[in-house]
């Protein structure tokens, strides 16, 4: 669904699913550094909207997810994972409860699926799910007191834009979030991905609740550590003009032998070309690797021996 931001000054379009939203307003470097020193928004209206009503709804999704969400305080924003029975990721969402209903947005694209899979596990429980993505926008806000969601009816998002501003492009924030080492579900993620390797132990994920599918895996990987890959910032050679694209291939200099995939990656105001990377375990943390034939340098994100810090106290 394209955004009607997109027909404000100098904005120019994304690619792929970030077609529908302003890439930049003309200065993607200049709406990084607003958003860091005076504030700002960006937005993100073509990611999907789930909502979930009816009166046992926090317990509900508390039994589903990775989020301990019973109880969960109106105005409360939250991010939760679904998981395969094996601890694979298969949903990721994040939501916030009014009250009344609770309501998540996910990747675009990736609301329906949450939904279907939302009713499957309804049974006897007093819900209902239905995706609201072309009623309701989603943005993402940052002022003196931090950042923060809004969800926006969809027919007001240029009211909004015109209180919110200035805007900043996606560009900016993916730039921002790559450096705070925030993996993008399906972009630095696979099929084969658990919460211990891209750091959604603690953000996602609740290690002090009750059973949920692919607890065991969590549980057993954050107890004995080492999970078999690890979620990475790469700074990348800035001598050249391109970013890699999404599941680039990482090599050792000199060798064919893959040892990770690239993710996202973006250009930082301060930091230069930086992507994330999720590499195996075993690679050591100051290599020197290799992506699309330019050289990369690590910077630590998930510590390859997490998790053992728990033996000590067992």
């Amino acid at each position: 669904m394209t955004s009607p931001l997109l027909g404000l000054p100098g904005a120019v379009a994304g690619d792929g699913i970030d077609a529908p939203v302003a890439a930049h307003y003309g200065s993607f470097n200049g709406e990084q550094r607003a958003l860091v020193t005076t504030g700002g928004f960006v937005d993100l209206s073509h990611r999907d909207v789930v909502r979930i009503e009816g009166p046992d709804r926090l317990t509900w999704l508390h039994s589903l997810t990775t989020q301990y969400v019973e109880g969960l305080a109106p105005g409360t924003w939250v991010q939760a994972l679904v998981l395969s029975p094996q601890g694979h990721v298969e949903h990721e969402l994040t939501g916030v409860d009014d009250g009344t209903a609770f309501v998540a947005h996910t990747e675009p694209g990736a609301g329906q699926g949450l939904a279907d899979f939302l009713d499957r596990m309804r049974f006897m429980m007093r819900v209902e799910v239905s995706v609201v993505t072309d009623d309701v926008a989603v943005a993402w806000r940052v002022t003196g007191d931090g950042a923060t969601y809004d969800l926006v009816p969809r027919t007001r998002l240029e009211e909004y834009a015109a209180a919110a501003g200035p805007a900043a492009g996606l560009w900016a924030y993916e730039a921002l979030r790559i450096e705070r080492g925030e993996p993008r579900f399906g972009v630095d993620t696979d099929h084969r991905t658990i919460p211990n390797e891209v750091g959604w132990i603690g953000p996602a994920v609740h290690l002090e609740k009750g059973c949920y599918r692919g607890q065991e895996t969590v549980a057993r990987v954050h107890t004995l550590g080492r999970p078999p890959r690890r979620l990475t910032l790469l700074h990348l050679d800035g001598s050249e003009n391109r970013l890699p694209s999404p599941g680039s291939p990482v090599t050792l200099p000199g060798s064919d032998k893959q040892v990770g995939f690239v993710g996202s990656s973006a250009r930082h105001h301060e930091l230069g070309p930086i992507a994330l990377g999720l590499l195996k375990r075993n690679i050591p943390v100051d290599a020197v690797l290799e992506v699309d034939g330019m050289p990369v340098s690590q910077e630590v994100v998930v510590d390859p021996e997490v998790g053992l810090h728990v033996r000590p106290q067992l």
